[in-house]
């Protein structure tokens, strides 16, 4: 049974604005009770199993279908029934061989991904502690209904969307969902009808972790009914266009098809105003319409993604569909989440500040610093006063040895800057046992234990600044006394701390007499401790990599503008001066005539799920290829929008894992340098085989039509021709494809996103290598034919030996224009010398082998027929280097490239971008 979909007008309208009693009686539930089996029964009919809508597996039939989708294959495939039709069978089946390898190749790489993707988000089911007839049991959480009273605790995650009945130092992190990276205490007191979701204190929400403190509350919203529901609607609702390798190749294709059957029809006409006889003159459209298509292309294309696809999985990057590893080398904008993505989604002292000055933390080197300098923090007793403090109160745990800790991320911070000084919890319990204790309150802001301290007693607090200032009267060791103005000096001081994005505590101790008489005179300020989600340590390298790349990197966050513009700083997004745009804000831009605003604005703060779309959407409209990365319920959306998503394999939701295109298994920002480098080596040498190829292509319909319309032998029978398309051409065409590429790619700004596969000025080059190489190869006929006077049949084998080592030659063309002759990627490509061994190996056979020569109709050939074939072979390759050589020189050959907006919109961001070289 899949998820329902229920009205909302059965369920409360706006639950956080209500008093529990108003839920409960609304949703015709006692707290203390709970509902009972007929209630529940009645309401599972009714609203169905609390599950969420994900992506249906890919089955393997449609996974198969997905393999004939290009219109490469789809011409091939014209092509090959055409051949039955006429009655060429070989033709025929050699075509269908060629279809069936591409299709097992691409098949077998997808449904490895597509495997390994289901395995990612198979998650074992979750159970939840209700209250059911008056008795506390453990269900699966699929079987919750409205009006269940969920109990919760530390480390639960929330099943459902609840209205908090009762909260005991109940603490949330919803980073998942807001993005805020501080956890939320939470209270059973209605919240203001207005409250943005992250204001929203009443309220617990499903996908959520409780990490600190206990409660209880009240379902008020299953399946797709609660928040993350309405998150996955939007995913379905975000629609993700072709890939630009697809359009590519769509565009190429279309190409082919009109020159094949433009060059068809004129050798036809040609013919036949000649006086050829009509069924002559259609086998010979047949052989030249196989001519003219490229049958290596989709398999040597599906054998470069594929390979590229595997080389990114040994990178931890794996990727679901075989044109999304392309994708990403023709990104111009990186749109990044913050918490988890950017940063560590963890907590951790950033500084402390006391009456003696400030502290910094050096987690790295176990180090306390001052001044910039290490220190022995036992020697100041200010700081150790704040780090007793910071240790005693709360309820967390931290692990020295495996620096692991478990409960609310604020306290375990508190405890790791502790075990710098020589401070463990265990240790200080034992030395000052916990007596009483005052749970966090949403209301009060503050929280504290009571500690005996031999015949005495005190107490350890924390909270908000300006709370714990106004209750202070005494500060420091010394208990000064606390005036007015030196409160304004602390309150400005924490002020401006929260103005650099970092969240801040007040800190006090204070002896009492009784454990339950807290306040009174005596309450002493000890200082001022300051927390920071540190940024990733290798994020500032790898955006510093993508700006090189001409690509822009952009933040999207759900978390306050401060903070947002902090971490954006700190990881080299954004500049001193940059501006951060707010969700509200983005809203009245999104209908905008034109988005150049937005094109030059690194940092969106507080910005919703639905905001995002229409983020992505804008840098779309302008042309640009987003790629998105996050790992958050809230970035679902936007991860299926984006032209590629990215998300986190280990801490990414479940939700953003099935949304994505990618999963980054290792959690690493920098693997998206990599990966985008695969994607433009791909791009390359897809772009360079198939100039290979076509020329290649061209030449062979060139000289069979050049023959026909002047009244020569045939130079090459239709059986022939497929052997050099599927054999002596795929091999060098694979090698090319499969280089390393250039080591400056990343140097260089991203390709435009309409730039097609073959520009202009490659079909005029093509033009030229397909003419060169039909010249010589005619040139080698008539001489054959004329001056060494061999019958038809040699004559042809000359021709069809000069053009196929012609072809293995040309491979040398394939250099870029400014690279050496003799040290380029093309010779520096091992793969390719294989390739010409085989292919060498293969004409070789074609001679040596009877029953090869014979379905060939190849003729033995003299030393005389060798080298005429051989020295008309090598002249393609000569004019090939000259026209390189020129065209080099001139710079005419570079495609125009186009760094994106974002690169440039700061001086200090901006990389300074090398225009296209190989």
């Amino acid at each position: 049974m899949g998820p329902a979909l229920v009205s909302t007008e059965l369920l409360p309208q706006h639950p956080h604005a209500s008093p529990v009693a108003d839920v409960a009686g609304e949703l015709g539930v006692d707290i203390e009770v709970g509902l009972d089996e007929t209630a529940v029964e009645r309401r599972r009919r009714l609203f169905g199993p609390n599950l969420l809508a994900t992506r249906r597996p890919v089955s393997n039939f449609m996974l198969l279908v997905r393999q004939f989708a290009s219109p490469v294959v789809a011409l091939l495939a014209t092509a090959m029934v055409v051949s039955f039709s006429f009655g060429e069978w070989q033709q025929a089946i050699a075509i269908a061989i060629v279809l069936l390898i591409n299709t097992a190749i691409g098949y077998a790489t997808e449904r490895r991904a597509v495997r390994s993707m289901e395995a990612l988000r198979a998650l074992g089911g979750r159970s939840a502690r209700v209250r059911r007839d008056g008795r506390s049991m453990v269900i699966n959480a699929d079987a919750l209904v409205p009006g269940d009273v969920v109990l919760l605790e530390a480390g639960d995650v929330v099943s459902a969307d609840l209205r908090c009945a009762d909260s005991a130092g109940l603490s949330v992190d919803e980073s998942a969902l807001t993005g805020e990276s501080v956890p939320v205490h939470k209270t059973a007191e209605p919240d203001p009808e207005a409250a943005a979701l992250y204001e929203r204190a009443a309220m617990l929400f499903k996908g959520t972790h409780v990490v600190g403190g206990n409660g209880e509350g009240i379902v008020v919203g299953t399946g797709l009914t609660t928040e993350l529901g309405r998150i996955t609607r939007l995913v379905e609702e975000a629609h993700q266009g072709r890939s630009p390798l697809e359009d590519h190749l769509a565009r190429l294709s279309r190409q082919l098809i009109l020159l094949t059957l433009v060059l068809a029809s004129v050798v036809a006409a040609a013919g036949l105003l000649n006086g050829k006889p009509a069924l002559l003159m259609i086998e010979t459209s047949i052989a030249l319409a196989v001519a003219a298509i490229p049958e290596g292309l989709p398999i040597v294309a599906t054998l470069a993604l594929a390979r590229g696809m595997l080389r990114m999985a040994r990178q931890s990057a794996l990727v679901e569909n075989l044109s999304a590893v392309e994708t990403l080398g023709s990104t111009t904008v990186v749109l990044t989440d913050k918490t988890g993505t950017l940063t560590e989604n963890r907590m951790a002292v950033d500084g402390v500040v006391t009456v003696t000055g400030g502290f910094d933390f050096d987690y790295q080197a176990n180090t306390v610093l001052a001044r910039g300098l290490p220190i022995d923090p036992s020697a100041d007793a200010d700081l150790m006063r704040v780090l007793l403090v910071g240790v005693l109160c709360g309820n967390a745990d931290y692990d020295v040895e495996t620096k692991v800790g478990n409960g609310d991320p604020m306290e375990v911070a508190l405890l790791q800057a502790g075990a710098l000084a020589g401070l463990s919890r265990g240790d200080q319990l034992t030395r000052y046992p916990e007596v009483a204790e005052y749970p966090f309150d949403p209301a009060t802001k503050w929280m504290a234990t009571v500690h005996r301290d031999h015949d005495e007693y005190f107490a350890a607090m924390k909270g908000a600044p300006e709370v714990v200032l106004a209750l202070a009267d005494r500060i420091g060791v010394a208990a000064e006394p606390f005036d007015d103005d030196r409160k304004a000096h602390w309150l400005d001081v924490a002020r401006e701390l929260a103005t650099d994005g970092l969240r801040v505590l007040g800190l006090a101790k204070h002896a009492c007499v009784d454990p339950q008489q807290l306040f009174g005179s005596g309450m002493v300020f000890v200082g001022l401790v300051a927390f920071r989600d540190p940024p990733r340590d290798d994020i500032a390298s790898a955006v510093g990599a993508l700006r090189r790349a001409g690509i822009g990197v952009v933040m999207a966050t759900g978390d306050h503008p401060s903070t947002a513009v902090a971490v954006a700083r700190a990881v080299g997004i954004a500049a001193t001066d940059a501006v951060v745009t707010t969700g509200d804000e983005l809203s009245h831009l999104k209908d905008a005539p034109e988005s150049v605003p937005i094109a030059r604005t690194q940092v969106f703060a507080r910005v919703s799920p639905r905001q995002k779309l229409d983020l992505i959407d804008l840098f779309q409209r302008d042309g640009q290829v987003v790629a998105m990365i996050g790992d958050g319920v809230n970035d679902a959306p936007a991860l299926m929008k984006a032209d590629i998503g990215v998300a986190m394999g280990k801490r990414g939701t479940e939700v953003a894992r099935d949304a994505a295109d990618m999963v980054l298994l290792d959690d690493r920002f920098p693997t998206i340098v990599i990966a985008a480098r695969e994607g433009r080596v791909i791009f390359d040498n897809i772009r360079r085989f198939a100039v290979y190829l076509l020329s290649c292509n061209l030449a062979e319909v060139l000289v069979v039509a050049l023959a026909v319309v002047g009244g020569l032998p045939l130079p090459l029978l239709p059986l022939q021709i497929l052997f050099l398309n599927l054999v002596t051409d795929v091999f060098p065409a694979f090698a090319l494809a499969t280089g390393e590429g250039e080591g400056d790619v990343l140097d260089q700004p991203p390709r435009r996103p309409k730039e097609p596969i073959i520009s202009a000025s490659l079909w005029r080059m093509m033009a030229g290598y397909g003419v060169a190489i039909a010249v010589s190869t005619l040139l080698a006929l008539v001489a054959a034919r004329y001056g060494l006077e061999y019958d038809t049949a040699t004559t042809t084998t000359v021709s069809f030996v000069t053009i196929a080592l012609a072809q293995l030659w040309h491979v040398f063309n394939m250099r870029g224009p400014r690279s050496a002759v003799l040290c380029n990627a093309v010779t520096r490509n091992r793969l390719v010398w294989c390739a010409l061994a085989i292919c060498l190996g293969l004409i070789a056979a074609a001679f040596t082998i009877p029953v090869l020569a014979k379905a060939l109709q190849i003729q033995a050939l003299g030393i005389q027929g060798w080298a005429l074939a051989l020295g008309c072979s090598v002249l393609p390759l000569a004019a090939g280097q000259i026209w390189l050589a020129v065209r080099g020189r001139r710079g005419d050959l570079q495609c125009p490239r186009a760094a994106s907006p974002l690169t440039s919109a700061s001086p200090q961001l901006a990389g300074a971008s090398k225009s296209t070289s190989e």
